[in-house]
């Protein structure tokens, strides 16, 4: 059942995040020590310059200037070896919170349209990791370094004189209160720049989806003005939001110049009036400029450092929603039964019950056929069953064993679920039959392919199982790929094989090669269900189930259900069998 949202996931989501960022924590520290180092020595050029102007002109000596500017050197060879160091790595920080994320991101990916429907979010948790590791790769990062010694720049320029540090930290103040209008005001377009990408990435991801749709009914150009439509929203989102940061950023950059300059009047001032020296004017500029660039370069950065902060909290309430999977104890492998106890089933993001108190069990060997007239339910309970879909209500058992109770990887193997809309995946046959399995067993692949009746099929490919087939199959007929399905949903002998139109596509002997695979599966004490609006899917099958309207009709033996409905028929009335899950 789904799990509720609370405060103590929440709680765990952030510790989660908290506890990858602090496996860093020495790399951290690093920066900040590098930080400290590349601040300490950028006081190199204002004391040179102070050096040049109060001493070196006066006494007019070459090799005390050549010395210095040899020093200089030095010291900035070093600065600029440890500003690379300190990008070098941010970068790997950003490589390896990557590294620990993306697979959990990834699981959360795909399992994010079974708990809120295909909503468009998509690809966001994957495009979050990203985000969060490009603003590291950035400069962004080393700027909040640098933000610290601001108060050292400020101190020194009031060593010098009360007047200089007053003006340095006026601009200061200044500047950070415009990093705050900027927190303030880009926050909004940010969001719903975030919000037209999505919608435009899901309109762009659903015309690749039906190119030939498309092209075939002449739908482009209606298409192109619904993608023209949330381009031109997506555009004028950015435009705000840049605009935000921009004019912020261009109003620090001209507050920086006339703060430099003011600094230089009243360093002049300040000669004139002999309470300072020529090199004080200089230095003090250079500590004042050096001052108020880390605030300056922040708002720069600020909408990276935004939408990385974004995507950094919509990753920790996704992480909250989707907990990591507890350990388990591992079941023995089922082989006796599948019993369903008043099922019900909501699609995810919905209210709407579309199965509603489903009862029936199933002894191993047996076979099952789910009928009913379209939206009856048929097969959000496919979906249930297999565990796709979490119960509403009521529960699936295997063995007594309710299918939650299975650590996720360990069910897989159990089952076999070839869905209405077959979906297959770039690679190899060999692949998508092993469902990508890294290490599988060619007599297990080619059980499966015989077992669909695919193999001799598959023989005659150019490459045979090695026939790369790609992106979504689409060198095959819709006929072969509903055939690799079935092979798909048959590797490994899982013990429950869920079938949802599995002929909706094949020819006559495609048809008796899914019925000769039902057969095997009951041979060897598995169980089949298999849902189906052609007779002809049925011809293996023991038992059938009457759904509609999301509710249970009838459900017992195949003759008896047939026998039943022969006899409502001659009738004229419609009989319902109580829906007791009983084989009548």
């Amino acid at each position: 059942m789904q799990r509720s949202i609370s405060e103590t996931p929440r709680a765990s989501a952030r510790s989660e995040l908290a506890a990858c960022l602090a496996k860093f924590r020495l790399a951290f520290l690093a920066v900040a020590g590098f930080s400290g180092l590349i601040n300490l020595l950028m006081l190199s050029g204002p004391l040179f310059m102070l050096q040049v102007y109060d001493r070196i002109l006066p006494s007019r000596s070459v090799p005390t200037l050549v010395a210095l500017i040899l020093l200089v050197a030095v010291i900035y060879a070093f600065q600029t070896a440890l500003d690379a160091l300190r990008n070098r790595v941010l970068a790997r920080i950003g490589s390896g919170l990557d590294e620990r994320l993306n697979e959990r991101s990834y699981r959360i990916m795909s399992r994010l349209p079974l708990v809120k429907g295909r909503s468009g979010e998509g690809l966001q948790p994957i495009r979050d990791l990203d985000q969060i590791g490009g603003f590291l790769a950035s400069g962004g990062p080393a700027v909040l370094f640098d933000l610290p010694w601001i108060p050292l720049y400020i101190a020194l320029c009031f060593f010098f004189h009360f007047w200089l540090g007053m003006a340095a930290l006026s601009g200061a103040v200044v500047l950070l209160a415009l990093t705050v209008l900027t927190e303030k005001y880009v926050r909004r377009p940010a969001g719903e720049l975030a919000a037209h990408g999505a919608r435009r990435n899901k309109i762009a991801q659903a015309s690749v989806r039906n190119a030939e749709v498309l092209e075939a009914m002449a739908m482009r150009s209606n298409l192109a003005a619904h993608w023209s439509h949330a381009s031109n929203r997506h555009r004028l989102a950015q435009v705000r939001a840049s605009d935000v940061t921009g004019s912020f950023g261009a109003a620090s950059r001209g507050l920086r110049m006339l703060l430099q300059s003011v600094v230089l009047a009243i360093g002049a001032f300040l000669v004139i009036q002999q309470q300072a020296t020529p090199g004080i004017i200089i230095a003090s500029s250079i500590l004042t400029a050096r001052a108020l660039a880390p605030v300056e370069l922040a708002i720069a950065h600020w909408k990276n450092f935004l939408a990385a902060r974004q995507s950094w909290l919509r990753l920790g309430e996704l992480f909250a929603r989707f907990p990591a999977e507890e350990d388990k104890m591992q079941l023995p492998p089922p082989q006796s039964e599948i019993a369903v106890e008043s099922l019900s089933v909501v699609p995810p993001g919905d209210r709407h019950m579309v199965a509603n108190d489903v009862t029936f069990s199933l002894n191993a060997g047996s076979a099952l056929g789910i009928i009913g007239p379209s939206a009856s339910g048929k097969s959000s309970l496919a979906r249930a069953l297999v565990g796709v879909w979490p119960a509403a209500r009521g529960r699936v058992r295997l063995d007594g064993a309710a299918i939650e109770h299975w650590p996720a990887e360990a069910l897989g193997r159990y089952v076999g679920y070839l869905p209405q809309d077959v979906e297959l995946f770039s690679g190899t046959i060999a692949q998508n039959i092993a469902r990508f399995d890294p290490a599988p067993e060619p007599a297990a692949i080619i059980a499966a392919a015989r077992t669909a009746g695919l193999h001799e099929t598959i023989l005659r490919f150019p490459r045979g199982y090695q026939t790369e087939i790609g992106e979504g199959g689409t060198s095959l007929s819709a006929g072969q790929r509903q055939r690799i399905g079935l092979a798909r949903a048959l590797y490994g002998d899982p013990f429950l094989v869920v079938l949802d139109e599995p002929n909706s596509n094949l020819d006559t002997v495609g048809e008796r090669a899914l019925t000769q695979a039902i057969l095997a599966v009951k041979r060897r004490g598995g169980v089949v269900v298999v849902i189906a609006h052609r007779p002809s899917a049925l011809a293996a099958v023991d038992f059938l189930l009457v759904l509609e309207g999301g509710h249970q009709r009838m459900f017992g033996s195949k003759e008896a259900i047939v026998r039943g409905s022969t006899r409502t028929a001659e009738q004229g009335t419609l009989q319902a069998v109580p829906s007791t899950g009983k084989v009548l």
